[in-house]
């Protein structure tokens, strides 16, 4: 199935649980309330053979995406490209949206065969597909890995297509900002995914109590070597966290503008900063920490 060693499991709710190499997927659908996940192993030979074709290309990927001059004839990897490329931060690598562009990958495959709703988490990067009267409610953590929630958005079926991502301090990938998370709302995972790595990159201010080091240094096999990454945050002035939380919220309405999220939440220490949400999409609860 795949050169990676693999994991496959099955929740009591109808859920599965596949993970490869890096990837940890979980994976939801349903035809009018019930399960629609009859054989799970088909399901995660699917999503394995998506990920082994990203794993495979990863080479091409590993410069960034506005100096790739030909879309590959991969959809995924293609798409991986268009999304950060779109998002338009000039050192950002198509694989900034690699976990979102995987969860879209799976849940359009899911959808397409008469599913009413789809839920695919691929590491906290989620596509959502929703079928005429369906809804979802998605929870935001004040930080990758969180047990609780700060916040809860409705998506429903206006959009039948979403897609929720979180970047920021304490996740999988890296990061060069100070923001605990930044969760971004798009109609695609693969464009929240890169909206959200760009804007927790712009969580930053220049302070003695910030450590970084050169992205190399961390991981070897990094497609982003000479970057700085933040690995260490100490005690910075409330000021200077306001002023970071500033600087990411003008970020994340820039992105906004041109159409590419519906919204942000950015959470910057205990503040919560947050764009005005569009396209439907609604903060239905605040629950204190």
């Amino acid at each position: 199935m795949s050169a990676y060693s693999h994991t496959i499991a099955k929740f009591s709710d109808g859920r599965i649980l596949v993970e490869c190499g890096p990837m940890r997927m979980v994976i939801g659908a349903y035809k009018d309330g019930i399960s629609g996940i009859e054989d799970p192993h088909t399901v995660a030979a699917i999503a394995i053979s998506f990920f082994t074709r990203v794993a495979e290309g990863k080479r091409r990927l590993a410069m960034p995406a506005q100096r790739i001059d030909r879309l590959p004839d991969d959809a995924i990897l293609a798409e991986m490209i268009q999304s950060t490329s779109r998002v338009g931060d000039p050192d950002l690598t198509p694989m900034a949206a690699v976990a979102g562009t995987l969860a879209d990958a799976v849940a359009d495959w899911l959808f397409e065969r008469d599913m009413t709703k789809v839920v695919v988490d691929n590491g906290g990067d989620i596509a959502i597909r929703l079928g005429p009267g369906e809804n979802v409610v998605v929870g935001v953590c004040p930080q990758p890995g969180a047990r609780h929630l700060t916040r809860r958005i409705l998506l429903d079926a206006r959009c039948p297509s979403w897609g929720v991502a979180t970047s920021g301090m304490g996740g999988r990938s890296f990061t060069r900002g100070i923001a605990s998370a930044v969760t971004t709302v798009s109609h695609r995972a693969s464009l929240a995914d890169a909206a959200a790595t760009a804007i927790a990159n712009a969580c930053f201010v220049p302070d003695e109590a910030i450590r970084q080091a050169p992205a190399e240094l961390i991981d070897p096999d990094t497609d982003i070597p000479g970057v700085p990454i933040t690995v260490q945050v100490g005690r910075v002035s409330s000021e200077k966290l306001r002023q970071a939380g500033e600087n990411t919220r003008k970020k994340a309405e820039e992105i906004q503008k041109r159409g590419i999220i519906s919204g942000a939440l950015i959470q910057v220490g205990h503040t919560i900063e947050q764009t005005e949400f569009t396209h439907g999409v609604s903060v239905i609860d605040e629950l204190q920490y």
